[in-house]
């Protein structure tokens, strides 16, 4: 159970539900998120709406983003988030195996030179941002845009944040969430 009370979609303005809900269901299973983020209606409009927004314009391919989210999660022991994010993994096409092997990134089977790539861009983002080398900037810049490099930036930066959100708060994973990553085998 969350530290703090879960707010229903019912008891928010009408344009702060309708967040609430596309995020909590279209998105993902992400209830329990959204019915903590309602104490805050900015964040909740703002955070779930960038997401949802961010998602709908498709700039960075899911598979390197879920790759970023997983890898930072992991690093910050968020099973919450790994618990979401995994199976989105799995519909991309990841064994479960090299999903839990992700922090392998330069071994881990299964993994493409650009999976490899991303895995070690999010871990040093994550772990050691003022020492980030230019040479790994023009490795990315040989595969993604400018603004693929800046949303993958921003997305696992930002889940580092969704981390310690989740882990302070203790939010519990949905049962939809569990279900899904039990589906994978895991």
């Amino acid at each position: 159970m969350a530290r703090v009370r879960s707010i229903p979609s019912n008891e928010l303005p009408a344009d702060l539900a309708k967040v609430y809900e596309d995020f909590a269901s279209g998105y993902g299973p992400f209830r329990n998120q959204a019915a903590v983020f309602a104490h805050v209606p900015p964040a909740l409009r703002h955070l779930m709406g960038m997401l949802m927004e961010l998602r709908e314009a498709k700039t960075l391919p899911k598979r390197y983003l879920e790759i970023a989210i997983v890898v930072v999660s992991k690093l910050n022991e968020c099973d919450y988030c790994v618990a979401h994010h995994k199976p989105f993994l799995a519909v991309e096409g990841m064994a479960p195996d090299t999903i839990d092997r992700l922090l392998e990134w330069d071994t881990a089977p299964g993994l493409t030179e650009v999976d490899r790539l991303v895995a070690e861009f999010a871990e040093k983002v994550w772990t050691d941002p003022h020492r980030l080398r230019d040479e790994l900037f023009e490795r990315m810049r040989a595969h993604f845009t400018e603004a693929q490099i800046v949303e993958l930036t921003l997305r696992t930066t930002l889940c580092g944040f969704f981390n310690k959100f989740n882990d302070a708060l203790q939010i519990e994973e949905e049962v939809e969430a569990s279900a899904r990553v039990a589906a994978l085998g895991a």
